[in-house]
């Protein structure tokens, strides 16, 4: 058989829709490739094989007909198949209905081959769950993953398949993007419907989407799978017209926010430093005007309140999953960090939460204003290159330590959940040891339209696609 690795997803949908190879010839070489790499990676956890050869065998019709996808095991529910957010307490917990993301993307012609690894409920930058054991990074299979899309990223990193389902509520896409050398983008707040099951997570921190290795596969599955669903709270602006035809268009020029430090003040890593600074000189390059700014708002005053809204997400999960699934969560069954999360949570009062909600809509405010200023806004992705496995492992007496050194991590990413922004990470360097650094830029609410004509303008001017980890499917 042929190697196919090397094709993106609009790659290899023209290649089924020419009948150059057909979808099980697809479908078995991502199956041959997970059972190759995965015992070495760990990013698959849930098999789907035989739905998929069975879909394979005669696929629908769709832009993306015939085409393998992997699904992460938070939110991506397939009837009859079991959906664990990595925790123990849902290891044999199975769906009995498809998410409606998960309808459309088998609506498009995609072929669910199986689920990815995560950390437990999402709630760290890192794929390391107990239930599981780490994902490894194709990098360097002594670094993480990032989280929570971890097991996603890993494997598109690694060539399994070219694109995979991920969902991002504090940098979730972006992070693993940043750690694997990938394009992520965290679409508009309510871009994607979390349909039938949610409304919105934590205020509408949570937005569904991808990792890819194109950008060009980014827009096509935002075309595919955008839009709300009857009875959603409130939805994004629809787009003027196809994401895909944006990338046509040139950007013209840009006016880019330029900032490098942390927020909270906390340290920045020289690597995370170079990469935007030479980021910011390709935008220049390419006639974007760039100017450095301060961040606009208190980082401490957001970090506060966003922690307020994160570990009463904790609380709700664990009491939502009591009320839903009659099972209770404590130690034998759930990691110290969440069963910390979810004890600090229930500790804020109902007016403690109305009242962080409340701060965080008055920083949005504040960074809207800023954002009438720019066109985007360009920062480190993360503070440092991906971190070693283990890095985040806290005291037994003191779990909770693990979030702070995540907010230490990840101080950039989670501005963008709460205020809605779309937000893209992208590949454009590596350090001297040759691990990806990411840098982000972020958009005025609504408007991806800008940053996938940007993203397009950057992957055409410091191609990344060449650009292999020692773990890939083309490589013995």
């Amino acid at each position: 058989m042929n190697d196919f690795s090397d094709y993106d997803l609009t790659g290899l949908a023209e290649l089924v829709r020419l009948e150059k190879v057909s979808s099980a010839e697809l479908v078995e070489q991502t199956i041959a490739s997970i059972e190759r790499l995965n015992p070495t990676l760990n990013a698959v956890i849930t098999p789907m094989y035989e739905a998929a050869r069975a879909r394979a065998a005669d696929p629908p019709a769709g832009p993306l007909a015939g085409v393998p996808y992997l699904l992460k095991d938070i939110f991506g529910y397939v009837r009859g198949v079991r959906s664990t957010s990595g925790s123990k307490l849902l290891e044999d917990f199975v769906s009995d209905h498809d998410s409606e993301l998960v309808v459309r993307l088998q609506r498009a012609g995609l072929i669910l081959v199986a689920k990815t690894n995560v950390p437990e409920f999402g709630f760290l930058p890192t794929t390391e769950p107990t239930c599981f054991g780490a994902a490894k990074n194709p990098w360097n299979l002594e670094r993480t993953t990032g989280g929570s899309s971890g097991g996603s990223a890993a494997a598109v990193a690694a060539g399994i398949v070219p694109a995979a389902h991920a969902n991002d509520g504090g940098g979730s896409i972006r992070i693993p993007a940043a750690c694997c050398g990938l394009f992520g983008l965290k679409p508009t707040r309510g871009r994607i419907t979390l349909a039938p099951d949610l409304g919105d997570v934590m205020g509408g921190l949570v937005c569904e989407h991808a990792v890819t290795r194109t950008v060009r596969d980014s827009a096509l599955l935002l075309d595919l799978t955008h839009g709300p669903s009857a009875g959603d709270p409130y939805f994004a602006p629809p787009p003027a017209r196809p994401y895909v035809d944006e990338l046509q268009t040139p950007p013209g020029k840009l006016k880019i926010a330029l900032t490098r430090a942390s927020p909270t003040g906390t340290t920045v890593h020289p690597d995370s430093v170079a990469a935007v600074d030479a980021a910011a000189r390709l935008c220049a390059e390419l006639g974007h005007e760039v100017t450095e700014e301060d961040f606009p708002i208190s980082g401490d005053l957001f970090a506060q309140s966003f922690i307020v809204l994160w570990t009463a997400g904790a609380a709700l999960t664990l009491d939502g999953l009591a009320m839903l699934t009659g099972r209770v969560a404590d130690a034998s069954n759930v990691e110290p960090l969440t069963l910390a999360l979810a004890e600090a949570g229930r500790s804020h009062s109902a007016s403690s939460y109305l009242l962080a909600t409340a701060m965080l809509q008055r920083l949005c405010r504040e960074v809207g204003r800023f954002m009438l200023k720019y066109d985007a806004w360009l920062t480190p992705t993360l503070a440092e290159p991906p971190v070693r496995l283990g890095h985040f492992d806290a005291p037994a007496h003191e779990p909770i330590a693990a979030l702070t050194r995540a907010a230490e991590f990840a101080p950039f990413t989670p501005l963008q959940n709460a205020t809605g922004q779309p937000a893209m990470s992208m590949p454009l360097f590596e350090n001297a040891a040759g691990l990806p650094v990411g840098v982000q830029f972020a958009g005025r609410y609504g408007d991806e339209a800008t940053l996938f004509r940007l993203a397009a303008q950057l992957e055409a001017a410091r191609p990344w696609r060449g650009r292999v980890p020692k773990v890939h499917v083309t490589r013995p």
